[in-house]
């Protein structure tokens, strides 16, 4: 059976919202045009496979300061995560296990 860690609480919610930041920004990163500044679009099928991509009227300052500010946070917590003082409890590969299960948590079991 798997070890079970117990994580700070601050540690636990600062990965949550990790999760949460990363999977917002990658939603405005997809909703968002291909190129921050605006750019002809173009064609290449000379290559090994075939590229092709719109025009892009580029961010605009709401989008691009939107994607900061999420880039920021996600910096901030990955920071804060990784040099959390719960880390220096935790050793060797039990370090690497407990890591992973604070990324992936698993769901409990069934009763």
């Amino acid at each position: 059976m798997a070890t079970t860690y117990d994580f700070p609480s601050d540690l636990r919610a600062g990965q949550e919202e990790l999760h949460q930041v990363r999977a917002e920004l990658s939603a405005l990163l997809k909703r968002l045009p291909w190129s921050v500044v605006p750019l002809d679009g173009f064609s290449d099928a000379g290559g090994w496979r075939k590229i092709e991509r719109p025009a892009s009227p580029g961010w605009s300052d709401d989008e691009q300061a939107e994607v900061e500010k999420l880039r920021r946070r996600e910096r901030e917590l990955a920071i804060f995560i990784t040099t959390h003082r719960y880390w220096s409890e935790v050793t060797g590969p039990d370090r690497v296990d407990a890591r992973a299960g604070l990324k992936h948590p698993q769901p409990p079991p069934p009763n």
